[in-house]
């Protein structure tokens, strides 16, 4: 799926769609919305997009399409996994995700907007583990704010101060997508490490 082609194609609105849909909406989680943040930002350096319109509407789609995701495994979720016990459908993993989400939520919930699939579910795993509300919005914000107009500028930045970057946008985007994984791999590692260093001591 390019994502250049995809915009000039459906422009502001299927932009503005697919961050709603990929926050929070189950269906939405195999959409491109990192690539097509950072190309929207870089078109708007070309004129294609009005950059004021793209980063509040991009703003606005991501918060609330977490909104949604979490509402809906609050108000769903406890129903789904009230069947008969299985792997995924089990009052265990309910309680694992209020434990989880108890110790870890609000750094889980701004780190995994930048991983695509885990940014989908993230929200929605929330809403069932009851997170907090108040805390899950605001660290819904700021992880909001971080994906959608910090890659936005990014594109745009890069593509009014690097001539010929478009040529080299797949490159561009994978590196993005890597380097977007390095906070994560640092909180996993500092995770394991707490984890041995506590079943080390007597």
């Amino acid at each position: 799926m390019d994502p250049k082609s995809l915009l000039e194609a459906g422009g502001t609105i299927l932009l503005l769609a697919i961050v709603f849909a990929e926050s929070g909406i189950l269906a939405g989680f195999f959409l491109p919305g990192d690539s097509l943040l950072f190309t929207a930002g870089l078109l708007a350096s070309k004129g294609v997009f009005n950059l004021p319109v793209i980063l509040v509407g991009c703003f606005v789609a991501a918060v609330a399409g977490d909104q949604v995701g979490y509402l809906f495994g609050r108000r769903v979720g406890p129903a789904v996994f009230r069947r008969p016990n299985s792997r995924l459908f089990s009052q265990a993993n309910v309680e694992r995700a209020r434990v989880f989400f108890d110790a870890h939520g609000p750094k889980t919930v701004v780190l995994a907007r930048f991983i695509p699939v885990v940014r989908t579910f993230t929200p929605v795993v929330a809403g069932v583990g009851r997170m907090d509300y108040r805390t899950f919005v605001v660290y819904n914000v700021v992880g909001g704010f971080l994906w959608a107009v910090g890659l936005t500028m990014l594109g745009y930045v890069l593509g009014a101060k690097v001539p010929g970057i478009e040529r080299y946008l797949l490159a561009t985007v994978l590196v993005i997508g890597a380097v977007s994984f390095i906070p994560v791999i640092r909180e996993l590692w500092k995770l394991r490490t707490q984890r041995t260093t506590g079943t080390s001591k007597p």
